[in-house]
C-alpha cells in the first residue's frame, strides 16, 4: 500500500537567564540607534506599508553580522489622534506577524485602528526574516510520536538528530540564535526604529513569552502589553505535559456537554464518550481511511489531532458532524492528496528550531516516556495527551544543552503599568491552569482577565473583553483584579453543508 508522508503534528497543530537588564540596554546601544524604516507599499496589499529592519545574527556581538527582519504596519486611520505603534505577534511559534499586520488588523476595533499603527515583524527564522530552513525529505520522515521500545526512542534520538544538523546546515548561524531573548531585543530595536518612547504590545499564544520577557529586560519601556493565552515559562517536562493535557480534556468535556444540550449538534441524544471510544478503536485498527488521502488508514494520532484543532475556534457544530460521519461511514472530504515529488525540496520548519531554544523538557529513556504516556492518559481519558505539548517534548529529545533561553519563573518589576493578562476558562491550548501561574509570577505587575468560555484566544470575544482590552490600550486603564467577562457559545453555522470536511489544522500550534 502506497504510505502518504505526513507532516509532524507540531508543523499541524503542532541554564536560567542571566543577562541583566544593563546588559541588555548596552548590546541595544552599542548597535546603534536603528535607521528609520524605508516603508512601501506591501506587494500583497498595496493599502499596507513594508519594510525591513536590520538586527543583529548574535546580540551578544552587535556589531557581529546582520540579517534583515521583516516588518509590516498599517497606518493609524486618524493621524491626528494617533497615540503609537501597536506591535502584534500572532504565536506559533513560527507566525508572521508581518502577516498578521497586513491581514489580521481587522481583529482590533475601529478606536484601535483610528489610533495606533498596527505593526507586526516576522521574528527572526520566521517567513521572510531569513527562515529556518530544512530537508522537506526529512521533515516528511518524522515518526510519529509513540515509542514502543528503547529502540524506538533511541531511534528518534538519532532522527532528531539528523534533522537538526540539517536544518543547521541550510539555515547558517542564525539557527542558533532564533530564541525569544533574541526576538524580544528585536522588538526593542523596532520600537526604536518606529520612534516609539514605549512599547504597546498585542501577544497572542507563544507571543505571550515575548510579553513577559519585554517587561523582565526593559520593564522602563513598557507602555501597555495584551497577553492573550498565556505560556507559563516556569513548567519543566511534568507540568508543561500534564497542563496541556488537562486543559485538551477540559475542552473534550465542554464539548460533549454542549452536545447533549444542543440540538443542533449532529451527537445530541447519543453518548459521545462512547462514539469517540469507538473511532479511537477503530482507528487504532487501521479501519478508517485518512481522509486527505484514503489509501492510508487514519491514525490515533490523526484523529485526535484533528480534533483537538476543532476546540480552537471551537467549532463544535463541525466536530459533531465529523465524528458522527465517520462513525457511520458517511463520505467526509479531506482533499487532495499532495503530489509526489522526486527532488529533494527545502522547506521552511521553524517552529521546533524555536520552541527547542526557548524549552529544555529532558526525557532520559523510553522508560520514563512510557510513564508520562499513561500518566497523561489518566489525566485525559478522551484525548490522552496534548497535541502540542508532546509534539514539541518528543520532537526537541535529544537538545543538546545549554539551550539560549531556558524556562524559569517570570522576574518581573517596576512597570509604570502592569501587563494586562487574559485567558480563555476553556482554552485546549494554553489552558487557564498556565495562565494562573503567569499572573502569580507576575503578581502586582500583572492583572489577569479571564473569559469564562472557550477556544484559543480570548480578545476579542464579546464586549467584555473587547472593552477591556480596548480601554487598557488606549488609557492604561486595567480592569479590576478577579474580573470575569461571559462566555459566547459558537453560533450554529449559515447553512448546512452538503459534505463534511476534513477540518484543517490550525496554523501554528499555540
Amino acid at each position: 500500500m502506497r504510505r502518504r508522508r505526513r507532516l509532524p503534528a507540531v508543523a499541524l497543530a503542532i541554564a536560567a537567564l542571566a543577562t541583566p537588564v544593563a546588559v541588555a540596554d548596552t548590546a541595544v546601544a552599542s548597535a546603534g540607534r536603528p535607521p528609520a524604516i524605508a516603508w512601501r507599499s506591501c506587494p500583497e496589499d498595496p493599502t499596507a506599508q513594508c519594510g525591513t529592519l536590520r538586527v543583529p545574527v548574535d546580540w551578544s556581538r552587535p556589531r557581529g553580522p546582520k540579517i534583515d527582519v521583516a516588518v509590516a504596519r498599517r497606518p493609524a486611520t486618524d493621524p491626528s489622534a494617533r497615540i503609537g505603534s501597536l506591535q502584534v505577534n500572532p504565536g506559533g511559534p513560527g507566525g508572521s506577524g508581518r502577516d498578521f499586520a497586513i491581514a489580521g488588523a481587522g481583529t482590533f476595533s475601529p478606536e484601535i485602528r483610528r489610533r495606533f499603527d498596527i505593526v507586526g515583524m516576522d521574528p527572526r527564522g520566521v517567513g521572510a526574516s531569513t527562515p529556518v530552513l530544512c530537508s522537506a525529505e526529512l521533515v516528511a520522515q518524522v515518526p510519529s510520536l509513540f515509542m514502543a521500545s528503547q529502540a524506538d526512542f533511541e531511534a528518534r534520538l538519532a532522527f532528531n538528530a539528523r534533522l537538526r544538523a540539517d536544518c543547521r546546515a541550510r539555515t547558517g548561524p542564525l539557527f542558533d540564535h532564533v530564541d525569544m531573548l533574541s526576538v524580544v531585543r528585536d522588538m526593542d530595536a523596532l520600537r526604536a526604529a518606529l520612534g516609539d518612547a514605549k512599547l504597546t504590545y498585542y501577544g497572542l499564544s507563544y507571543g505571550t513569552l515575548n510579553a513577559q520577557l519585554y517587561a523582565e529586560l526593559f520593564p522602563h519601556r513598557v507602555r501597555a502589553i495584551v497577553s492573550d493565552s498565556n505560556l507559563d515559562h516556569s513548567l519543566g517536562t511534568r507540568g508543561f505535559l500534564d497542563t496541556e493535557a488537562a486543559s485538551a480534556q477540559d475542552s473534550f468535556d465542554e464539548f460533549v456537554k454542549w452536545s447533549d444540550r444542543t440540538p443542533g449538534s449532529a451527537l445530541h441524544g447519543r453518548d459521545v464518550r462512547a462514539v469517540w471510544h469507538r473511532l479511537l478503536e477503530r482507528a487504532g485498527r487501521g479501519e478508517i481511511p485518512y481522509p486527505p488521502d484514503p489509501t492510508v488508514p487514519l491514525r490515533p494520532e490523526d484523529l485526535i489531532t484533528r480534533v483537538f484543532v476543532a476546540f480552537y475556534s471551537p467549532d463544535w457544530y463541525g466536530l459533531a458532524r465529523l465524528l458522527s460521519d465517520l462513525d457511520s461511514g458517511a463520505p467526509v472530504a479531506g482533499g487532495a492528496a499532495p503530489a509526489a515529488r522526486s527532488e529533494p525540496q527545502v522547506v521552511p520548519f521553524p517552529p521546533l528550531a524555536i520552541f527547542c531554544a526557548d524549552w529544555r523538557l529532558p526525557i532520559r529513556d523510553h522508560r520514563e516516556f512510557a510513564g508520562h504516556v499513561d500518566r497523561l492518559a489518566r489525566i485525559a481519558p478522551e484525548m490522552r495527551y496534548g497535541p502540542p505539548a508532546l509534539s514539541f517534548a518528543v520532537g526537541c529529545l535529544g537538545t543538546p544543552a545549554p539551550i539560549a533561553n531556558p524556562q524559569r519563573p517570570a522576574r518581573v518589576r517596576g512597570l509604570d503599568t502592569p501587563l494586562l493578562l487574559l485567558n480563555a476558562r476553556h482554552d485546549p491550548a494554553t489552558g487557564y491552569e498556565r495562565a494562573l501561574g503567569a499572573a502569580r509570577q507576575l503578581g502586582r505587575e500583572g492583572v489577569l482577565l479571564t473569559y469564562d468560555g472557550w477556544g484559543h484566544g480570548a480578545y476579542p470575544r464579546g464586549d467584555c473583553v473587547a472593552g477591556a482590552v480596548d480601554r487598557y490600550l488606549l488609557t492604561r486603564r486595567l480592569p479590576a483584579r478577579g474580573t470575569h467577562c461571559p462566555g459566547i457559545e459558537p453560533a450554529p453555522p449559515p447553512a448546512a453543508r452538503s459534505l463534511t470536511t476534513w477540518p484543517a489544522a490550525p496554523a501554528f500550534p499555540y
